[in-house]
């Protein structure tokens, strides 16, 4: 037993032997990479950086112009309880072209088309002022028109503000049979296109200078020096066949104390004359 025994372990220690030996110095393998299937996260910056602040200039408007200057105390006005106080003024229409005071307003209606009616009231003389007054558009088309007098000195001697019937306005000089206009036509949105419409008319005045206003806004200037004084009034002119109606409330004046500067004459170009209609009443 022991005879068999020995030769074995001498042949396993042979075999062994046999085997090649591991290299000096040599390194295991690394394992094989694994890729990671993590999600990136974003790097929050806790204080990012901002852009230097710098001021804004604070914008200084300039004065705005005041364009009612030295506009003193209520010196007249007038709810039309009279007709006796305003020329070619009646009470009742004839069916004709008229001018009706009743009901606290003045009436201008014009029902045989063409034609061009107007009244003044008879006492008041007037220099410097601003007078307001507010119109009632009942008829109106395109070219028909209408408007105030000022510095009137009888029939066909007067300045006049104009408004036509398609939202446009103008001031004018009437003297004689002629109209002497001082500006161009002028687009306005205060102004009314057509019927109905209302509108309140203001005329500022001082020497040769007039400012004109509708709804109390400004819309131009002008100048001119024929006419130093006079009365109020009114006037339509109507050009279409559907003739005009036009209703005039709560005129008022103020007086006005202030000196224009010198002024600058009305451009020569700017004017032109026409003929106004010589009739003012027809039945």
């Amino acid at each position: 037993m022991l005879r068999l025994t020995f030769p074995l372990l001498i042949a396993i220690l042979i075999l062994s032997a046999c085997l090649p030996a591991p290299g000096v110095g040599e390194t295991p393998p690394d394992p094989p990479a694994v890729e990671s299937t993590s999600i990136p996260t974003q790097t929050i910056a806790w204080f990012p950086a901002t852009a230097t602040w710098t001021p804004v200039p604070t914008f200084q408007p300039s004065a705005t112009p005041q364009m009612l200057p030295g506009l003193g105390a209520q010196a007249f006005s007038d709810n039309f309880p009279d007709p006796q106080a305003w020329t070619q003024s009646k009470t009742e229409s004839d069916g004709g072209n008229n001018v009706i005071v009743n009901r606290n307003r003045l009436t201008l209606s014009i029902n045989a088309p063409p034609a061009f009616i107007f009244s003044t009231h008879k006492s008041l003389q007037l220099r410097n002022f601003y007078a307001e007054a507010t119109a009632r558009i009942n008829r109106c088309l395109g070219n028909d028109s209408y408007g105030m007098l000022f510095r009137s000195q009888g029939d066909y001697y007067a300045y006049r503000f104009i408004l036509n019937c398609k939202g446009e306005a103008r001031a004018e000089r009437m003297r004689g049979g002629e109209i002497m206009r001082l500006g161009d036509w002028v687009p306005s949105g205060d102004a009314p296109v057509g019927a109905p419409g209302e509108v309140k008319i203001g005329v500022w005045m001082s020497g040769a200078e007039m400012r004109l206003f509708l709804n109390g806004h400004y819309q131009f200037s002008a100048v001119d020096t024929l006419f130093n004084s006079g009365t109020l009034g009114f006037f339509a002119n109507a050009a279409n066949e559907g003739g005009m109606k036009i209703s005039f409330t709560d005129l008022t004046v103020n007086d006005v104390s202030y000196v224009s500067p010198t002024p600058t004459a009305t451009p020569s170009k700017t004017p032109r004359s026409s003929r106004v209609p010589t009739a003012t009443l027809k039945p």
